[in-house]
């Protein structure tokens, strides 16, 4: 016969382990699908990275495309502008020609109307004017000079030639020396009469019609430099209707990508609502019903473990405020440098010598001392890099601005400063007076410079002029050691 209270108590013992064993496998079950949250938070986390590069690309790409509509409008004034300036130099220079051109037609036909006759040059006869004539030469304008050279069979010494003016040289048999210097003195006083009976100024028909050339491409040049700013706001707005689209674009996919982040990151906030609700079910269980067993102990505490701490989630990027109508768009726009405060390139010269003066040093000689090659070589390098650190982010559109005031003052005093010391160490130079003429002025610019850096700001004054100029000046100052400054 079989207990009923034993069979009762091992059915109801069972139930208990089913319930158990569905209860760790439902926290085990969660707690696996949390453990995928980590590497989402880090995806979307690179996700926003992605977004904000990619966002940070199409502000460069419109800042560069607006930088370059503004140079672009820039040199198209400056060119009509200096071509507007120059219209009336134009004008003169088109009637000095248009007069030239009328003398040159007003002579040719002068000399064109001066026939060759025997009784016009003394010695040429009628014979040789005929001869003259059968070679095409008639007037004074068929010829224009005369020279000697070998005769043409060959034989004989040099025979004179008269060089037509439109052909060959050619020689007269009976024209020689005596008869050429004759015909080339009746020539030049044709040509003498012809010049002075050309005109001195030009008609008033053809300098009225010059006026109306240079009023017409002006009137053009005019209408053209109006035209500049239209163009170059049309191209501005295309470019601003491209950066809208792009952005646009970007925000369209970034919301979509946010809204599918969303739903994950709440879909895991579920999870885990759910998986704490389990934990308490199944601590209430083990409270009410006790230990079941070291398998079952064994994955409780397996399903219990804790779950990987997820990585602080980044708060998506704020969409950008509206901006008044009629504002430059973004900051990229406020940012957007003006003409000619970019750094020069002239800042390389000083550059080069700082760089060379560091690669060979200042005056060096077999007489300089080790301790004065390494320390303005140093120096050199110093300056060299401070200036490039200066330079390089002041040529760049998004940071561009001109070289902090006192910059130019400070190198050429630098400069200075080792050529005088290397006059100093100089024992041909050391007992002269021009290393301290130099070391005083190169402390004068240091100290002015250094001035000029506290008190901030920018300005001409901080040019590269100032240091360029005057390391040429001391490179022609004194001879040998010191004399470029940056000679090995």
């Amino acid at each position: 016969m079989i207990d009923s209270t034993t069979a009762l108590q091992s059915t109801d013992r069972a139930e208990t382990r089913a319930d158990r064993r569905r209860l760790v496998e439902s926290v085990r079950a969660h707690r696996r699908l949390l453990e995928g949250r980590r590497p989402f938070e880090l995806a979307d986390r690179r996700r926003l990275n992605r977004e904000a590069g990619a966002r940070s690309r199409a502000e460069a790409r419109h800042g560069k495309a607006l930088q370059r509509i503004h140079e672009k409008r820039a040199r198209s004034e400056r060119s009509l502008t200096a071509k507007l300036n120059g219209l009336d130099g134009k004008r003169a220079g088109r009637e000095r020609q248009a007069l030239a051109v009328l003398r040159r037609e007003s002579i040719e036909r002068s000399l064109r109307g001066t026939r060759l006759t025997a009784s016009e040059v003394n010695g040429v006869g009628t014979g040789l004017v005929r001869d003259l004539a059968a070679q095409g030469i008639r007037t004074a304008a068929d010829f224009k000079r005369v020279s000697w050279g070998k005769a043409p069979n060959g034989r004989g010494g040099d025979v004179l030639y008269i060089h037509r003016t439109q052909g060959r040289k050619v020689h007269i048999n009976g024209i020689g020396e005596h008869r050429g210097r004759p015909l080339m003195e009746w020539r030049r006083a044709a040509l003498a009469r012809a010049e002075a009976r050309a005109p001195k100024d030009l008609p008033p028909d053809e300098r009225h019609r010059i006026e109306e050339i240079i009023e017409n491409e002006r009137v053009r040049l005019q209408a053209d430099l109006a035209e500049v700013p239209r163009t170059a706001e049309a191209a501005r707005a295309e470019a601003e209707q491209l950066h809208a689209e792009r952005l646009a674009e970007l925000t369209g996919a970034e919301l979509e990508a946010a809204e599918e982040a969303a739903r994950r990151r709440a879909e895991f906030d579920e999870t885990a609502e759910r998986l704490l609700a389990l934990r308490a079910e199944l601590a209430a269980h083990v409270d009410r019903y006790g230990d079941l067993g070291f398998r079952e102990r064994r994955a409780r505490s397996r399903a219990l473990r804790p779950v990987p701490a997820a990585p602080p989630a980044i708060p998506a990027p704020r969409a950008p405020e509206e901006e008044p109508a009629g504002a430059p768009s973004g900051s990229v726009a406020e940012a957007l440098p003006v003409p000619g405060v970019r750094a020069s390139l002239g800042w390389l010269v000083p550059v080069a010598f700082f760089a060379v003066t560091a690669l060979f040093g200042a005056g060096v000689t077999d007489a300089t001392p080790l301790w004065f090659v390494l320390s303005g070589r140093l120096v050199a390098l110093v300056m060299t890099a401070e200036l490039l650190r200066l330079w390089i982010p002041r040529r760049d559109w998004r940071t561009a601005d001109a070289m902090p005031a006192g910059t130019g003052f400070l190198a050429s005093g630098v400069f200075l400063g080792l050529v005088a010391a290397s006059m100093f160490v100089d024992p041909l130079q050391a007992a002269d007076s021009a290393p301290w003429a130099l070391a005083v002025v190169s402390v004068l610019l240091v100290v002015t410079g250094a001035v000029r850096r506290a008190g901030g700001g920018r300005g001409p004054s901080g040019g590269p002029g100032a240091g360029t100029g005057a390391g040429a000046g001391a490179g022609t100052g004194e001879g040998t050691g010191a004399g470029a400054g940056v000679s090995g």
